[in-house]
């Protein structure tokens, strides 16, 4: 049914709201420009695939996309609490999927020539074991460094965070080099044997790895000192390049060494990464529920609200409350108030943990502003708050 306002008081700010920021602190989003340079990348890429080899193109295209897909719903599942701004994550894939693509063939060339001149080596262990592990770790590891820098390290608020966008990043790469792989299959057989080994067994493995080097980054966000976020960052790196590098060198071996790796190591792990992905995520709520009463105490929220922000699933329940009360626009407006209330949470987290410079604080200053914006965009709160029993978590 069609959302009326109950009628009642009019709704009052609960705390001052202070004249917006000359110039914004959160930089969220990613350039149109780059996302569409990307893009135009991956196409030239994909077209250059086809006119190789149409029939593996068009199998490595279809099944691997297939494929990523369930890799993405599982990033997107994990992203449930604090999503990542939607152009960010689709910047990631592009990067993986582009830059990071073209500086690994780039740089492969480069060493081949200085290192080996007039020697094909692109098919030698040290080349996919140990050099290729160095060099596309790197490619996609640079997006992360690069989130580190400017108003951007702002979205970097937890480990779930750097998770996602290494995920993200893997998953364009290894999409693109599956495509890449499979059309280069000597035979239709050829493409469909590859097709199985890389899609079915490693669909997770460039986001696994890439996984590494994002714990380094998370780590070495909480460091003082430049020189230990540095060995943070390489000790994550080295981490990528050594799985990279054993599941390449495992492929080299015969299949009974690749499968060994894979039972032995690659599962174990994936079962870790997932562990640790959940740990984070629950982790953040534990972090949110601890600064609301903070929040309450200071009337940037009720007490009513306390008892729904705080929990995954209770805030779900009140989405779906304010839904089917007021249609999708409400249940849309108190999703994007609970985005807010988080937001600002991660913010006076990094305040109290003793990172707070002018920029933080600002920043801060400018979720205050975005609370208040979501509340006057969400008139059935104040139904909610009223009409409402208490959602426990």
């Amino acid at each position: 049914m069609a959302y009326s306002p109950i009628p009642g008081p009019p709704a009052q700010p609960w705390f001052p709201i202070t004249a917006p920021l000359p110039r914004p602190v959160r930089k969220v989003g990613a350039p149109l420009a780059a996302i569409i340079a990307c893009g135009v990348v991956i196409g030239a890429l994909v077209l250059l695939f086809t006119a190789l080899n149409p029939a593996g193109a068009i199998i490595g295209f279809v099944f691997s996309s297939i494929a990523m897909t369930g890799v993405l719903f599982a990033y997107l599942w994990l992203d449930r609490w604090e999503p990542e701004p939607p152009r960010l994550l689709l910047l990631a894939f592009g990067w993986g999927a582009s830059v990071a693509i073209i500086l690994s063939v780039v740089l492969s060339l480069f060493t081949d020539a200085l290192l080996a001149p007039g020697v094909d080596s692109a098919h030698s262990f040290a080349s996919v074991a140990i050099r290729a592990p160095f060099i596309e770790e790197a490619a996609k590891g640079l997006f992360l460094l690069i989130m580190m820098t400017g108003r951007r390290r702002n979205e970097l608020n937890s480990l779930t965070d750097c998770l996602v966008y290494a995920g993200l990043v893997g998953l364009g790469f290894a999409w693109l080099e599956d495509i890449m792989y499979i059309s280069s299959a000597d035979s239709l057989a050829g493409s469909l044997v590859t097709a199985a080994m890389r899609l079915i067994m490693a669909p997770f493995a460039h986001s696994l790895f890439t996984t590494m080097t994002a714990i380094g980054v998370y780590f070495a966000l909480h460091q003082r000192s430049t020189i230990a976020k540095a060995l943070c960052i390489l000790v994550g790196y080295l981490g990528a390049v050594l799985m990279h590098g054993l599941w390449n060198g495992s492929s080299l071996l015969g299949i009974g060494t690749y499968f060994a790796v894979y039972a032995v190591w690659m599962v174990p792990i994936f079962i870790t990464m997932i562990a640790v992905a959940v740990a984070s995520r629950r982790r953040e709520q534990r972090m949110v529920a601890t600064k609301l009463p903070g929040m309450v105490a200071a009337g940037l929220i009720t007490p009513n609200e306390a008892t729904w922000l705080g929990s995954l699933r209770t805030r779900r329940a009140a989405i779906r409350q304010a839904a089917l009360a007021g249609g999708r626009p409400a249940g849309q407006a108190v999703a994007a108030f609970a985005a807010a209330v988080v937001e600002l949470a991660f913010v006076r987290d990094r305040i109290d943990r003793g990172f707070g410079d002018a920029q933080v604080y600002a920043l801060q200053q400018e979720d205050v502003n975005a609370v208040a914006a979501a509340r006057s965009a969400a008139p059935i709160l104040y139904w909610m708050a009223h009409y409402q029993a208490p959602l426990r978590g």
